[in-house]
């Protein structure tokens, strides 16, 4: 596996399959193409796509058949269906549409829940992927998932999965034991969306540029997350054949990884203490569960971490597009907006965490500050 990987949920024509009449549109298709070409070139020979990503299967099989079969790896992801049968059927559309014999990497798409791992492992899932390793139609089965820590590392711990697709970034550490778990038992460990739900990090507002440099915040965040040796590779949206170069800029400097993250990371460390305060910057995670009922969900500690980039580093914009992802998002980003709270719910239940009393004030603010026109996921803006 390269460090780098091109991921295919940003390239494609259309969020769902093509339609009785409908074509690719050869400009797309062309940028697709040039975007593809420009990976191989720089040595990122891995692209993943996913069942799910609409035309984005078809799209990418329409140019791997002029790629060196055996110098590529290929992934798809499909989520969990009711059935072996099922399973299989949606498997078979895949291979169709990637015009390929095989893939190297079949991914479980969305293990998002400790439910979700139960119908996979029961419901005819697992047992259809493992059928067609033994056909040869599969190397490697992993998953991906978007769900909260314990989730993930039970899915990791059934020992079933040869890697995993999972979020864990600078801004957001909160996974690293689920990276750890995945790294102790020899599984690949494949970063997902580093620059946009690692904070946006494509459009950065000013304050976090001056801070990140002489690193641009892509690469900041990319040192941050190769320089620790259990992550294997990140996995670059590209829509264009340009959007490699930030990231390949830094891969010279994995090794030394440390004397480009110490200053900028103190730099980060000194401005989140300016802007909220010593006590509440080392301790604001301590004793605080990651979502509350009070008396809807809230998913607390995002809420607080998007909270802490926006004051500390200007990230409001980043904020605004995951907050507003809430009540809309289902297992994929879970949770609602802070509206309607039982704030006496709230104080009784987190009663012995350092910050109760300030909370209220700082949840209002959050919802001030991001609070927009609900947002739907890409997948659901079709």
């Amino acid at each position: 596996m390269p460090v780098l990987t091109c991921g295919g949920m940003r390239y494609q024509q259309a969020w769902n399959d093509l339609g009785k009449g409908q074509k690719i549109d050869p400009k797309g298709q062309a940028n697709l193409e040039a975007t593809i070409h420009r990976a191989f070139e720089l040595g990122i020979n891995h692209f993943e796509t996913a069942r799910g990503y609409g035309t984005s299967e078809h799209q990418l099989g329409l140019i791997l058949p002029s790629l060196p079969r055996d110098e590529i790896i290929v992934q798809t992801k499909i989520g969990p269906k009711d059935s072996e049968e099922a399973f299989l059927k949606t498997f078979e559309v895949s291979l169709k549409n990637l015009q390929v014999d095989h893939v190297d990497l079949l991914g479980i798409h969305g293990i998002n829940s400790r439910e979700i791992l139960d119908k996979t492992l029961r419901g005819g899932t697992l047992s259809a992927c493992r059928k067609l390793q033994d056909r040869g139609l599969v190397r490697h089965v992993g998953f991906s998932t978007h769900g909260p820590t314990d989730a993930i590392i039970a899915a990791v711990q059934t020992d079933e999965f040869s890697y995993i697709n999972l979020h864990w970034y600078y801004f957001d550490q909160i996974n690293w034991p689920a990276v750890v778990s995945a790294s102790e038992r020899d599984m690949g460990v494949f970063i997902i969306s580093p620059s946009e739900k690692g904070g946006k990090l494509f459009d950065p507002p000013e304050k976090l540029v001056r801070l990140c440099d002489p690193l641009t915040p892509i690469g900041f965040n990319d040192l941050f997350c190769l320089g620790h040796a259990e992550v294997h590779t990140l996995s670059i949206g590209a829509a264009r054949p340009s959007d490699f170069d930030a990231h390949v800029e830094i891969l010279q400097l994995i090794k030394e990884a440390m004397i480009g993250l110490s200053p900028v990371m103190r730099r980060l460390e000194e401005a989140t203490v300016e802007a909220l305060g010593a006590d509440w910057a080392a301790t604001w995670k301590h004793g605080l569960p990651t979502t509350v009922n009070a008396p809807h969900e809230i998913p607390l500690y995002h809420v607080l971490r998007m909270y802490n980039m926006a004051k500390a580093f200007d990230m409001i914009e980043y904020g605004k597009m995951r907050y507003n992802l809430l009540g809309s998002g289902d297992h994929w980003f879970p949770g609602g907006k802070v509206m309607d709270v039982d704030w006496d719910m709230l104080a009784r239940k987190l009663q012995n965490y350092h910050f109760v009393d300030r909370l209220p004030a700082i949840l209002r603010e959050a919802h001030a500050l991001f609070n927009a026109e609900d947002k739907k996921r890409l997948s659901q803006s079709s």
